[in-house]
């Protein structure tokens, strides 16, 4: 049976949800069962054989669901094969050169020995929610970064590893992807 694979995402405007979106058709191209959920609507990941979890970048923190989300899964998410995704900047640096994660991220990178982190432009535009967020596009500086050729690539370096689920760690973990620190889980 192919393995079961949960995309889950925190997202204010619908940007992140789509690169989640994304991951999981790779995912299911290449013959997983993937499945793309606000992190905040999942109960449970006890039926995942693996799980990705991304995080908009909202003010340098990583959104509180996938902050939330990978708090109150932490021990389910420790014990099995686990991606983490950030999306926020809102120029071309994210497909030009590797960003190291937010602290919360990498929190949990290291907390729950996650196999890599991988940061992609975001995207901001007309009608999005909230104050700053609204000025961010009035002021010019808004649009769409996403990368979805690197994003599609990413997520097939997830589906190619999935053949290793369950003979340890599955993927790298480097300066680029984001090093494994002493931080704790931040609270958010």
């Amino acid at each position: 049976m192919p393995s079961k694979v949960l995309v889950a995402y925190g997202t204010t405007n619908g940007s992140t949800a789509r690169i989640a979106e994304a991951i999981a058709d790779v995912l299911r191209r290449n013959g997983l069962r993937a499945e793309a959920i606000p992190a905040r609507s999942v109960a449970d990941v006890g039926s995942y054989d693996g799980v990705v979890l991304g995080g908009a970048l909202y003010a340098g923190r990583w959104h509180k669901d996938a902050r939330r989300f990978a708090r109150r899964h932490r021990r389910a998410l420790a014990t099995r094969p686990l991606w983490l995704f950030s999306s926020g900047p809102l120029d071309a640096t994210a497909s030009q050169r590797e960003i190291p994660p937010v602290r919360g991220a990498k929190a949990v990178l290291f907390r729950l020995d996650a196999e890599e982190h991988r940061t992609f432009g975001g995207c901001l535009q007309e009608g999005a929610k909230g104050f700053i967020a609204r000025k961010i596009v009035d002021s010019g500086k808004g649009g769409d970064f996403r990368d979805f050729t690197q994003i599609e690539g990413w997520a097939q370096r997830i589906a190619d590893a999935s053949s290793r689920w369950g003979q340890g760690p599955v993927g790298p973990t480097s300066e680029s992807s984001g090093t494994r620190s002493e931080e704790g889980m931040e609270r958010g």
